[in-house]
């Protein structure tokens, strides 16, 4: 057993038989400690962003006559997670061929549900609370093949809530669904018709918008937009990975979601860039591939940093860090089949998800919560959990295939 030991007085305090108020060296008599004496004290209490300052210069001082700025150096490289999971094509079981086939109804349906929800969605990138361009960059559309050069070096540059894409190549990429590029033509496809074909990639554009970009999905609110436009399996899998997350079962793995406690988005933009593809899949069916980097601006939530005991670092209580931003770059590398469904069990129009790779530049290590955890400068003051340990790479970099060793390792810049 501890024991309690009493409370010792640091300063000298008067004791009860020194007398009490009216005695003839008490200084404090006829003090009245109203407002008019806090405003004309003399000496006030610093605040926290001024200490901090204070206590960084007597190392450090800034330049003499010059007002302080924020550093615009590069920052310190930051994290890169890497996840990957290949699905084996599912032993479904096959319909008689004379038991069932497409109508006119069923091929409006495979045309009606990506189609509405890209309506509904629309709305998102088409730049009408774009902050203001700080870049000398040219503006960049949408991919319309595979890049051939890695992206151009940019001036560093903090990034602020007024300038989220402030030193980041991705402030010439297009906003929302404008950067994912289409393919040039969609003709007839193994079993497919070009209607059909249409429709599978409308469906699949509509799964990368819903997972990537819908605020309702990226606020970590609902995967419902999602799980609409999955088949009933695939579906059920996200469903149950949302439910219970682990490292293995994420469904960060499927989409992109925040935790609004540790990370909120500080623009309703989305900068992105890639492209989809398809081609035919022989006997199941049609196989549209994707490849797509999202960027998101983000501020800390106010659990954002919390240690697994829930105590907030030091970092955070001696500063204000309200106006951080940081950047989280996401790639996912996906495929996804439509197979021919007068032959095989599925829900026609909506896509098997088959094959994904995914890297999450500048997000924490360890992964299971089921969002992703973007690391903001403070953290990395006092970092937690497994440092990276992996090569250094550019997170912007379209022209690399995507690694798949999974190992945590370091981006060059965020």
């Amino acid at each position: 057993m501890v024991g309690i030991l009493p409370a010792v007085p640091t300063i000298d305090e008067p004791r009860p038989d020194d007398g009490g108020p009216g005695r003839p060296d008490d200084p404090f008599e006829g003090l009245v400690l109203d407002e008019e004496f806090v405003r004309s004290a003399t000496n006030k209490e610093a605040s926290g962003r001024a200490r901090m300052l204070t206590e960084r210069w007597k190392k450090n001082p800034p330049p003499e006559n010059e007002p302080w700025r924020p550093t615009t150096e590069v920052r310190p490289v930051t994290q890169i997670r890497r996840s990957r999971w290949r699905r084996r094509a599912r032993p479904v079981g096959r319909y008689p061929r004379a038991r069932w086939r497409p109508g006119v109804g069923s091929a409006l349906a495979l045309l009606t549900v990506p189609v509405l929800v890209l309506i509904g969605l629309a709305s998102l990138g088409d730049g009408s609370t774009l902050p203001p361009k700080s870049s000398a960059l040219p503006t960049l559309g949408a991919e319309t093949a595979p890049p051939s050069s890695a992206p151009p070096a940019v001036d560093p540059d903090v990034p602020t809530p007024e300038r989220p894409w402030a030193g980041s190549p991705a402030e010439a990429w297009p906003n929302g669904a404008d950067g994912i590029g289409m393919p040039d033509s969609m003709p007839a496809t193994g079993v497919f018709s070009a209607k059909q074909v249409a429709a599978n990639v409308d469906a699949v554009k509509a799964y990368l918008v819903a997972g990537n970009l819908d605020p309702q999905v990226l606020s970590g609110r609902s995967a419902q937009p999602v799980l609409d436009l999955l088949d009933e399996r695939d579906a059920a899998d996200l469903a149950k990975a949302v439910a219970h997350p682990t490292v293995e079962d994420n469904p960060t793995d499927w989409l992109s979601r925040f935790n609004p406690a540790w990370a909120v988005p500080v623009t309703d933009q989305v900068k992105v860039q890639g492209s989809i593809s398809f081609k035919d899949d022989g006997e199941n069916g049609m196989l549209v591939h994707t490849d797509v980097t999202y960027v998101y601006a983000l501020r800390p939530g106010p659990d954002a940093g919390k240690t697994t005991d829930s105590a907030r670092p030091a970092s955070w209580v001696q500063a204000d860090h309200s106006r951080e931003v940081t950047r989280e770059i996401v790639r996912r590398s996906q495929d996804f089949r439509f197979y021919d469904p007068k032959h095989y069990k599925v829900t026609p129009g909506k896509p098997v998800l088959s094959h994904s790779s995914s890297e999450f530049g500048n997000n924490r290590c360890e992964m299971g919560s089921g969002y992703l955890e973007p690391e903001f400068d403070f953290m990395r003051a006092t970092p937690t959990g497994p440092a990276p340990s992996g090569p250094e790479s550019d997170p912007y970099d379209r022209t690399k295939p995507m690694r798949t060793d999974g190992e945590c390792g370091q981006i060059s810049r965020s």
